[in-house]
């Protein structure tokens, strides 16, 4: 696998996640009870009486398996160093069972200020589940490193 610097990123390159995450009931139980302990990340009959009407993995949760996702689809050298969110939404509840993928495109470039030796990348990722239905969207910046001259 190859490591990317800042000079290998164009805007409107796309980066499909290298197979999907499934999600348990108890793992969402688990991250629940962790960090998110409100009762539709905790029980199934709690989560038949809310909003969601079932069982529902906490956003926080949905986020971290997007980050993995995109750690292992896009091999920034030295890491992905994030550089701030600008906008996440959460447009579907992710239940036990479900299978993530997502999708990350490139939206703009341009060098850090404060650290010259890294150039700031712009994405927007999609993810979905297993029927194609958008279940997070989120716009984030990294930082990459350039190459040495």
């Amino acid at each position: 696998m190859t490591e990317l610097y800042f000079e290998d990123f164009f805007v409107g390159q796309k980066f499909q996640s290298i197979g999907e995450a499934k999600v348990t009931a108890e793992e969402i139980k688990e991250f629940g009870s962790k960090y998110d302990p409100q009762p539709f990340h905790l029980d199934e009959h709690a989560g038949e009486n809310s909003f969601f009407k079932g069982l529902a993995a906490s956003g926080w949760l949905t986020a971290a398996i997007v980050m993995r996702l995109r750690v292992q689809s896009i091999h920034v050298a030295g890491g992905m160093i994030g550089a701030g969110v600008e906008d996440l939404r959460w447009t579907q509840a992710v239940r036990p069972g479900d299978s993530l993928h997502t999708e990350s495109e490139v939206l703009s470039l341009r060098s850090s200020a404060s650290r010259p030796e890294f150039g700031i990348v712009k994405t927007r990722t999609l993810t979905f589940n297993q029927r194609n239905e958008i279940v997070m969207r989120g716009t984030v910046n990294f930082l990459a490193p350039k190459r040495a001259l």
